[in-house]
């Protein structure tokens, strides 16, 4: 039975892998040499108290849960994969999932940030998506704001009974529309409007992200749960320590 599960779990994580890979297209969020270099080198530094805890913990994960290594892999290919599925949005970004509050539920939002950093950088040197100049601004809002919502919420929500899967679905769909707000306030700290300004420009762009995102999040919030059932269902038995607490929820 054990075994059987095995293969289901190293199935399904083949897949999201093979799924991950898409052609070439947009830039993720905000594409290389958009920012300006000052914008660039704060967001950056904004994200390393969350890097440095998501690796501290991501370190311990692998030393001590080696069983939720698959589980943690997984993760990191859910990202990679929707996160690669672009529609052109506002010049210089593009809309599209990001797959990490699957990995904030499970692991937490540290590991996510770590998770989206990752997938990011891989992403800006072999797909053209982003950029390493923006890396930190994307990190910030696809890694560090988007993940502490999804986990904010989903911890809020999780204890309610008979609301296991609107947690769930609230959590991931919530965190990737905060993502987008923190791109939009990016993109307007950074070209303000000559008229109205910051909030002016913040406006333009997330009102042009919301045609795109806010369908975008639905379906993500659809997928995250599917995804987290597939596992509760077969991997019960074999996940021990990281998301023990999930895979056991009733």
């Amino acid at each position: 039975m054990k075994q059987q599960t095995n293969k289901k779990l190293i199935l399904a994580y083949t897949l999201l892998l093979g799924f991950s890979f898409s052609p070439v297209a947009y830039g993720m969020h905000i594409m290389e040499g958009f920012l300006p270099v000052q914008w660039c080198v704060a967001w950056g530094v904004l994200c390393l108290p969350a890097l440095y805890l998501g690796f501290k913990k991501m370190s311990r994960i692998v030393r001590q849960e080696q069983q939720t290594i698959m589980l943690l892999a997984m993760a990191g290919a859910f990202t990679f994969m929707l996160s690669a599925l672009k529609i052109p949005s506002v010049t210089g970004s593009s809309s599209h999932m990001t797959g990490l509050g699957f990995a904030a539920i499970l692991f937490g939002p540290w590991v996510a940030s770590v998770l989206a950093l990752i997938v990011l950088f891989f992403q800006a040197l072999l797909l053209a998506h982003g950029g390493l100049t923006t890396l930190g601004a994307n990190t910030f809002s696809m890694g560090v704001v988007g993940p502490l919502v999804a986990f904010g919420i989903y911890s809020l929500l999780k204890g309610k009974k008979g609301n296991r899967k609107l947690a769930i679905f609230l959590a991931a769909a919530l965190g990737d529309l905060a993502t987008y707000l923190v791109t939009s306030f990016q993109l307007a700290l950074a070209f303000p409007s000559a008229s109205g300004g910051i909030l002016a420009s913040f406006g333009k762009f997330a009102g042009v992200f919301a045609l795109t995102q806010v369908p975008l999040a639905i379906i993500e919030g659809i997928l995250t749960v599917v995804l987290i059932n597939v596992i509760t269902a077969y991997g019960k038995d074999y996940f021990t320590e990281t998301g023990k607490e999930l895979l056991s929820y009733e």
